[in-house]
C-alpha cells in the first residue's frame, strides 16, 4: 500500500506534497486552516504553506487579522489540504506558536516587492470605501521605502502548527476509501487505519 512508503508522516505529507507540486495546476500549497473565535464560533479560510518540517507547518500572516486574533484567544488550529488530481487529502491538527522574529524575517525578505509592500498598505479585514484608497497607500509606502529595503512590519508574523494527528485520505472506488490516521505520542507516531 502506497501510504505505507514512510511511518512518519512528515515525511510521507513532503512525498505527497511534492507529488501534488507537479499534478496540481494551482498552488498545492493552499490549505484550509480552521481557527475558533472566543465565542466558540469556527472559522476557515485559505493560506499558503510556507513550510514543513518536524517542527510543524509554517504560514505567514497580518497578525491584525481574524485568524492571528483567534490563535493568540485559543492555540488549537485545523489544516486540510485537497489534491483534487491526486484523489488525496491530509487533514492536521494541533496547537500552533508564532514564528521567531528572524525567521519572520528571512521569510519576509524573500517576498515580491508588492507583497511586502501591501503588508504594510493593507489594513487587513477593515472595511475599504474603494480599491484607490488601497492602491494609494501602496503608492505612498513605495516612495516611502524608495531606494531601501522594505522592512517587515510590526503587525506582520508567522505561525507553526505543531501536529499531533494527521490524516491521510485516498480517494477510493466507490467510496471505499483508504484513511490513515497518525497519532502523536511522546516517542513517536502511531498509526491507526479508519473505516472510510
Amino acid at each position: 500500500m502506497e501510504i505505507l512508503r514512510s511511518q512518519d508522516p512528515i515525511e510521507l505529507f513532503k512525498e505527497w506534497l511534492t507529488e501534488a507540486s507537479v499534478s496540481e495546476p494551482n498552488d498545492p500549497e493552499a490549505v484550509a486552516l480552521a481557527t475558533v473565535s472566543p465565542e466558540g464560533r469556527p472559522s476557515v479560510r485559505m493560506v499558503l504553506l510556507k513550510g514543513v518540517d518536524k517542527e510543524g507547518f509554517r504560514f505567514y500572516t497580518n497578525l491584525e487579522s481574524r485568524k492571528a486574533k483567534e490563535l493568540s484567544h485559543n492555540q488549537s488550529a485545523a489544516m486540510c489540504f485537497h489534491w483534487k488530481t491526486l484523489h488525496r487529502q491530509v487533514r492536521v491538527e494541533g496547537q500552533v506558536t508564532q514564528v521567531p522574529a528572524w525567521a519572520v524575517d528571512a521569510y519576509f525578505k524573500t517576498r515580491h516587492i508588492l507583497s511586502r509592500l501591501g503588508a504594510w498598505a493593507s489594513r487587513q479585514s477593515e472595511p475599504l470605501e474603494t480599491r484607490d484608497e488601497l492602491e494609494e497607500r501602496v503608492r505612498l509606502f513605495s516612495q516611502k521605502f524608495k531606494g531601501q529595503e522594505i522592512p517587515r512590519p510590526p503587525h506582520w508574523g508567522g505561525f507553526v502548527l505543531a501536529p499531533d494527528k494527521i490524516e491521510f485520505w485516498l480517494e477510493g472506488e466507490g467510496r471505499l476509501h483508504d484513511r490513515f490516521l497518525f497519532s502523536r505520542f511522546k516517542d513517536g507516531w502511531e498509526m491507526t487505519r479508519l473505516n472510510p
